[in-house]
Order: C-alpha cells, then sequence, then structure tokens
C-alpha cells in the first residue's frame, strides 16, 4: 500500500543549508517527496518551500520532529496530512454567482474542500444552501449601526469557532469586515472583486469603465486585511473588450472571471500552496 501522503509547507530568512536541512530530516522520518518547490526572494532574504512527500509515520510524530529545526531557522511552518480537506465557510450577500459556482464545484468534485456553512445578511439564497444540504445562517444587519455589526460578527465568530472553519471567503459578501476580525483572520479569509480599484470605485464599476473607453477588464482574489480590497493577491483573470460591447456584457464577463479567479484561489490555499510574503504572495502551482 502506498504510504499516506503529508505537505509541509515553510518560510524563513534566507541562508545556506536550508533544503539540506529539511530533506535530511524528512529522510531521518522515512519520507519520500513526490514534489518540491522553493524560492528565494533576494530583496527580503526570505526563503520559501512546499514539499509534498510520503511517510509511513503519523502527523504528529512528524511535526514534533521538524519542529526543532523549524526554530533553529526560525520558520513559519505547517506540516499537515495531504487527505485533511480545508473546512471553509462562505459569506454573501445579493449577489450569487461566486456562490453557486462554487457549491456547484465543490459538490462534482472539482474543488476538494468542505463547506459547512453559509453566512448571509440577506436570506436571497436559503434555498440554494438547502438544495445542497449546507446550513444557511441568516445574520441581517437592519440598521446597520456599529453595535449591530459588532453583534452580527459576533455571530459569525461564533459560526467558524462551532464549525472549526479553517478559510473564510467573502463570495462576493458586501459589508466591511471589522479590523479586528481581519487581524483574527490574518492568512484566512480570502475576497474577490473586479479589478478596476482603485480607478473606479463605488457603485457600477463597469458602466463607470465603459463611459472611460477601458480595454482591459478583470477580477482579483486576495486575502482579507484592514485596508480595503488592498491585501495580498492570490489570483488575478483579465480579459480583454472593446468598443463593442455594452456595459451590460462588460459585467457579465467580469462576473465569469470573479468565479474561476476566487475557485483557483480557494484551491490554491486549501491545496497549501499559497505563502504569504509581506504584501504579496508566493504560490507554488
Amino acid at each position: 500500500m502506498t504510504a499516506p501522503r503529508f505537505i509541509l509547507k515553510l518560510s524563513c530568512p534566507d541562508r545556506a543549508g536550508i533544503v539540506h536541512a529539511v530533506t535530511g530530516v524528512l529522510m531521518q522520518q522515512g519520507g519520500n517527496i513526490v514534489t518540491s518547490h522553493q524560492h528565494g526572494d533576494p530583496d527580503h532574504a526570505r526563503f520559501f518551500m512546499r514539499i509534498e512527500f510520503e511517510a509511513a509515520a503519523e502527523e504528529g510524530a512528524l511535526q514534533a520532529a521538524f519542529a526543532p529545526l523549524a526554530a533553529q531557522f526560525g520558520m513559519d511552518w505547517t506540516l499537515l496530512a495531504r487527505s485533511r480537506k480545508t473546512r471553509v465557510l462562505l459569506l454573501v450577500s445579493k449577489l450569487g454567482h461566486c456562490l453557486n459556482d462554487l457549491l456547484f464545484r465543490v459538490r462534482t468534485g472539482h474543488l476538494a474542500v468542505e463547506i459547512p456553512a453559509i453566512v448571509s445578511n440577506h436570506r436571497d439564497f436559503y434555498q440554494l444552501a438547502a438544495s445542497h444540504d449546507i446550513p444557511f445562517h441568516h445574520f441581517p444587519l437592519l440598521g446597520g449601526t456599529d453595535a449591530q455589526k459588532a453583534a452580527q460578527e459576533a455571530r459569525i465568530r461564533e459560526v467558524i469557532a462551532d464549525n472549526g472553519i479553517d478559510l473564510v471567503v467573502l463570495a462576493r459578501y458586501m459589508q466591511i469586515l471589522s479590523p479586528e476580525l481581519c487581524r483574527d483572520l490574518s492568512g484566512r479569509a480570502i475576497n474577490i472583486h473586479h479589478s478596476f480599484l482603485p480607478s473606479f470605485k463605488g457603485a457600477r464599476p463597469y458602466h463607470q469603465a465603459y463611459e472611460r473607453g477601458v480595454k482591459l477588464i478583470g477580477a482579483t482574489a486576495h486575502y482579507v486585511t484592514s485596508d480595503l480590497d488592498e491585501g495580498p493577491i492570490i489570483e488575478q483573470e483579465v480579459a480583454r473588450i472593446d468598443h463593442s460591447m455594452p456595459p451590460e456584457q462588460l459585467v457579465g464577463i467580469g462576473r465569469d472571471m470573479e468565479c474561476v479567479a476566487l475557485a483557483r484561489a480557494i484551491q490554491w490555499h486549501a491545496e497549501h500552496r499559497v505563502l504569504l510574503n509581506g504584501n504579496r504572495t508566493v504560490v507554488f502551482r
């Protein structure tokens, strides 16, 4: 029988001997490396690595064996079984294209994550959630006062804790998360939006772009930070357009790109291919 597979993801200050030391520890644990990716960032003198390997060992034992080396090199790292699926909480408002796309990908096995819950500030998609047998939590924001927003976020935190959520996805969730929640979810929350920012802000961005004669439109998936829509970018999708396309067609193209970019970002995060590098990301595809 094939031995279980594990994924080791790490970043640390760059120095000589990292690869040799890491592979040495894995070899001592009977590990057989299946794939290995690495990147050195000369601007920040930082090293990034992702290794997928087989080993006839327990996850906890492998973590314990690797911990001393990680401390020696000052590593930010994770080591876990490849079979462990990321548990994703989806947040959505009144635009359901990304939600529907993600649910379909999960149901058909094209996105290997678990979705134990969906949260929305509207009731529009409770039937869609029910058709996938996923609990739907309606947490409205009636007046939108600071106290109401804090109470609503507290309920979201409860869902995260109760369901053991690993990743929060804003699938066109049209509410701004508080700086405190952004901080607590650092590196564990992904947002999707059109790529016009910061040029065309506010309502009807595609109509603004149309009036300016834009020739290139796109979508951006990024990690959530307290700097609105400016978190580290994971994936972007682009399309060329021309004068013959009305704003409504641009909106449709944009929604398709949002679905694709968001699904890729979630997949790469779930496969532990994304490493944070300050305001940027390293993505080992």
